[in-house]
């Protein structure tokens, strides 16, 4: 028998809380055998998301501090600690029931690392090595990408971030997943123009052909075929309204970061 495909729908950019309760709604659904396993591809609004191994030193400037910047800063159930998500950074959350978690993340991270390849940057995963090193890095250990996978009855949700044309301010606001070692963008490892540079910088168009080039890996490590969706239909399979908000050149982009 061959595998079921995966179907993969670009939800365009999605506020987190919207993107949350997305993922519950069809992970309830797959379940109970009401869907297949579904590849959600889309960006967030600025956000920091806190995991369950979280500590409150990662926000060392306390969260209301970063909302007044508008960041959001939201708790999930996720593994890891905290992490930014923002524009131009492509964000993948697979559904998928799998009995084989490590495999995954691994698929993951390869999937990250074919994306980062297609660039011209040279990447490797790091999960063999410890779970605090899961994701996508350079050889000489910038980090490029993170894994945070949460998993239910077999069943996943939330998934990874790449940095593609990201600002990376936001991360030296904060101790992203709780390590000291720098984070990087596939930009900026190729010394071209990212967000920071240029807040009107046209990345829609980068972060799609990313998440196809993402998918396509995916689906070939797993030995799975692929089914594009509209991105309506994950939403009405789910029984939700669409939402998808415009992509808005962050406040700190003018010069309005917080104060260290």
């Amino acid at each position: 028998m061959s595998a079921s495909a995966i179907e993969v729908a670009d939800l365009g950019v999605v506020p987190y809380g919207d993107a949350l309760e997305l993922q519950s709604r069809l992970r309830e659904l797959r379940l109970a055998g009401e869907t297949g396993d579904l590849l959600l591809l889309l960006q967030h609004p600025p956000v920091y998301t806190r995991g369950r191994r979280s500590d409150p030193s990662e926000l060392p400037l306390g969260e209301e501090r970063y909302r007044e910047r508008g960041i959001d800063v939201v708790a999930v159930r996720r593994g890891g600690r905290v992490t930014y998500h923002g524009p131009g950074q492509l964000v993948a959350y697979p559904v998928l029931a799998t009995r084989d978690v490590p495999a995954l993340v691994a698929a993951l991270e390869a999937a990250m690392v074919a994306v980062a390849r297609e660039h011209g940057v040279d990447a490797h995963g790091r999960s063999d090595e410890a779970i605090e090193l899961t994701g996508a890095w350079t050889a000489d250990g910038r980090k490029l990408g993170a894994v945070g996978l949460h998993v239910s009855r077999g069943v996943t949700t939330h998934g990874l971030a790449l940095n593609l044309v990201t600002d990376l301010r936001p991360f030296g606001w904060i101790v992203p997943c709780g390590l000291t070692a720098p984070v990087s963008s596939l930009a900026r490892e190729r010394g071209a123009p990212d967000l920071a540079d240029d807040p009107g910088l046209d990345h829609e168009p980068l972060v799609r052909a990313a998440g196809a080039t993402l998918a396509t890996a995916l689906g070939a490590t797993l030995e799975r075929p692929l089914r594009s969706v509209p991105a309506a239909e994950a939403w009405r399979r789910a029984g939700l309204e669409p939402v998808r908000v415009p992509s808005a050149v962050p406040r700190w982009a003018a010069g309005d970061a917080p104060a260290t």
